[in-house]
């Protein structure tokens, strides 16, 4: 199974690369596959790349559920 994460673009690069934060860490991720995304967007990340332009609730809400996988015992 595979897994994006939404992450906020603080900002762009040259490149088409852009700085994200995703839960409190900064990664920078490639734009390649979303071009349209400027600063304060929110996308989702995988593999280090943003491959979707999100809204803000959607990706609010995926991260408040991505922080309770920390309570999921396995």
């Amino acid at each position: 199974m595979c897994l994006a994460i939404p992450a906020l673009i603080t900002e762009k690069k040259t490149n088409n690369m852009a700085t994200t934060e995703i839960l409190g860490v900064t990664r920078d991720v490639s734009l390649d596959l979303t071009p349209q995304a400027e600063v304060g967007d929110y996308v989702l990340v995988h593999a280090g790349f943003a491959i979707e332009v999100i809204d803000e609730e959607y990706a609010k809400e995926t991260i408040e559920l991505v922080k309770q996988f920390e309570d999921v015992a396995v």
